[in-house]
């Protein structure tokens, strides 16, 4: 490494979750990232901590990679219209979450369903939020929704510009599986991921979009399974964790009766590494900053699952399903994390078995690109052991 790189040392970590399903618990009380990238962790009386840039006294506390909200309505720069809140991205932050990924930007005011139009604030959309970062936060947008009309060369365009992700197949005028189909190929085709709405109507334009649907229109992933907000019938539910080879995404927005019947029947299908999470806000229910640690809680506790491989459900399963460069501890990945701890005065030996009796984790601390960029957490419960930023400055 260079004598300019910067250089992140997170030290006496108590707990080292991976994100990986397979192997959920990392051995070491240290980790190291260059140029916002990890380079190494394990035992600091094995480690190269000196020159570091930035140094962080963990003080016991558990780091996991950052949350992965999987399904978000994001609009413009930190302010959603649908609630009338300025700095939901931010507090999102502070439970945790250092990744968005737009499921459309439907609540845009005016929002254009003419092909141009569309086109238009795809693009615009991903623009501005690969150039302005909330709070730091990595918010992947410009997910336009299919309306009648479009061609492969739209894709094509698209794709070009920088566009990724398809909105919601079903919030448009395609509504039926055939034609999704042939649209979803052509974003598959030049490299965009798509995601279907799942469930009965959201949003005035909406309507229900049932398991053959879903299964015809071969989507990259099951937009909220357990409904956005209505669910489909149990047996359509079993039916699509039956057939789907695609990401299986369980939101805080949904049904949590439904939840646990899609993660029951993962379980029992062997397809636990397909669950991902998300919130599927700003939406009717509110903002939801903690959405993504209530369900891991929530699915650890009702659906005994350890609470080490619940958290990978919120970030190392999504990772992998959505092919990012963040949410596992691997060499390379980006060193976005959580710092967090049992909350003061909460039931549990430890911080996952408070967890998996249902409660929620104090967050001390967040870090986005080796950037440390919140303390401790306004939303969570007070954390019983903080982590504490010696050398370095809070990113702004």
């Amino acid at each position: 490494m260079s004598d300019t790189s910067a250089k992140l040392v997170i030290r006496n970590i108590g707990m080292i979750l991976s994100g990986k399903m397979e192997v959920p618990i990392f051995d070491g009380d240290c980790l190291i990232a260059h140029d916002g990238k990890i380079s190494a962790w394990g035992y600091e009386k094995d480690m190269d901590c000196e020159a570091a840039t930035t140094e962080v006294d963990a003080h016991g506390a558990t780091l996991a990679p950052g949350l992965i909200d999987s399904h978000v309505h994001p609009v413009v720069g930190d302010y959603t219209p649908r609630q009338q809140q300025l700095g939901w991205i931010d507090s999102t932050l502070h439970g945790g979450v250092t990744t968005l990924i737009s499921a459309g930007e439907v609540h845009m005011p005016g929002r254009p369903k003419d092909i141009v139009g569309l086109k238009a604030m795809a693009i615009a959309s991903q623009r501005w939020y690969e150039n302005f970062r909330p709070s730091g936060v990595k918010v992947h947008a410009g997910a336009p929704v299919i309306e009648h009309g479009m061609v492969e060369e739209d894709f094509a365009e698209m794709a070009k510009a920088g566009v990724t992700l398809l909105g919601e197949v079903g919030l448009g005028t395609v509504k039926d599986g055939k034609t999704a189909a042939q649209m979803v190929g052509w974003a598959r085709k030049y490299g965009m991921q798509s995601t279907i709405h799942t469930g009965g109507p959201s949003i005035p334009g909406s309507g229900l979009i049932d398991a053959d649907m879903v299964l015809e229109t071969g989507t990259d992933v099951v937009g909220h399974i357990n409904g956005g907000h209505t669910a489909l019938p149990d047996d359509q539910i079993i039916c699509l964790c039956e057939g789907c080879k695609a990401a299986l995404e369980i939101v805080h927005n949904g049904n949590e009766r439904a939840a646990l019947l899609t993660l029951n029947t993962a379980r029992e299908l062997g397809k636990l590494d397909q669950l991902i999470l998300g919130t599927d806000g700003p939406a009717g229910s509110g903002v939801q900053p903690l959405g993504i640690m209530r369900m891991v809680a929530m699915l650890s506790s009702l659906g005994d699952v350890p609470a080490e491989i619940a958290f990978c459900f919120g970030n190392g399963n999504t990772a992998r399903q959505r092919k990012l460069d963040t949410g596992l501890i691997e060499i390379g990945k980006c060193a976005d994390f959580v710092l967090m701890d049992q909350a003061q005065h909460a039931p549990g030996k430890n911080m996952l078995e408070s967890v998996q009796l249902g409660n929620l984790p104090g967050v001390g601390m967040t870090v986005i690109d080796g950037v440390v960029r919140s303390l401790r957490s306004r939303n969570t419960p007070p954390a019983t052991r903080l982590p504490e930023l010696v050398v370095g400055t809070l990113g702004t």
